[in-house]
């Protein structure tokens, strides 16, 4: 087990396996010292615990609960090309996507779920970059998709 995942089992967290992609697309894909992963949705074991848009049908923080899932499903993406996640030198970048009430403007908040759980996982290599992005819908109606690059050595 790595460094990584002992950290976030000390914090009662599990990292999953990786998510059925919806589409013709790839989880993640490495090239030379990065980790590119696809948008993760907040699937626990295949289904999605919420439903809507923040703002109406949850709120910010219940959103940022399904974030830091989210952010977890992205590392299972990323232990799954380079099998050991002691290898990730830094999460360069983070794009938080959040289906939002017309009202909404708290996607920073929201996408603070996902950033936390990565400094949490990887310490200073975890602090990014990142975009918080408020949008009319999400795939299987989902409040949030999170993305992700992160730089990897061997």
């Amino acid at each position: 087990m790595s460094s990584v995942e002992e950290r976030l089992a000390h914090e009662g967290f599990t990292i999953p396996t990786v998510a059925t992609p919806l589409a013709s697309y790839t989880p993640a894909l490495r090239t030379g010292n990065y980790v590119y992963v696809s948008g993760q949705l907040p699937f626990v074991n295949g289904e999605l615990p919420r439903h809507g848009k923040v703002g109406t049908d949850l709120t910010a923080e219940e959103a940022a609960d399904l974030a830091q899932i989210s952010a977890l499903n992205a590392i299972a993406a990323v232990r799954s090309v380079i099998d050991d996640l002691d290898k990730v030198v830094r999460v360069v970048k983070v794009v938080g996507f959040v289906a939002s009430a017309d009202h909404f403007t708290a996607q920073p908040l929201v996408i603070n779920g996902a950033s936390n759980l990565l400094v949490l996982a990887f310490g200073e290599g975890g602090v990014h970059a990142r975009s918080a992005v408020g949008v009319v819908s999400l795939p299987l109606d989902a409040p949030v998709e999170v993305e992700m690059i992160v730089e990897v050595v061997d």
